[in-house]
């Protein structure tokens, strides 16, 4: 599903216009980024979904063409880990809301 059939979807279950649903979604995204920029908090919605910024150390990689080593510094990358609800979802052991 992309973002514009995920409105459609979002709007027709909840009578909202798309714009409103667009805009809401908009803000959400907005706030996400913005949280895991800062590195602080995450975004956490229980049982379903948690966004948060992680710092990956400096470590020793490896060209592959060429085999050679090569120090990769530190970096910072956003970690997404999905909750115990969405995880028994996906595996069927909990029904999907309808």
């Amino acid at each position: 599903m992309n973002k514009t059939e995920l409105v459609e979807t979002i709007a027709r279950r909840t009578d909202l216009s798309k714009k409103d649903v667009d805009a809401v979604l908009g803000a959400f995204w907005d706030i996400v980024a913005q949280t895991v920029a800062k590195g602080k908090d995450a975004v956490t919605i229980p049982g379903w979904i948690k966004f948060e910024q992680v710092t990956r150390a400096a470590r020793t990689g490896r060209n592959p063409q060429t085999g050679e080593a090569l120090k990769v510094p530190k970096s910072k990358a956003v970690k997404v880990t999905a909750g115990a609800t969405l995880k028994a979802i996906a595996k069927g052991t909990k029904p999907a809301p309808k």
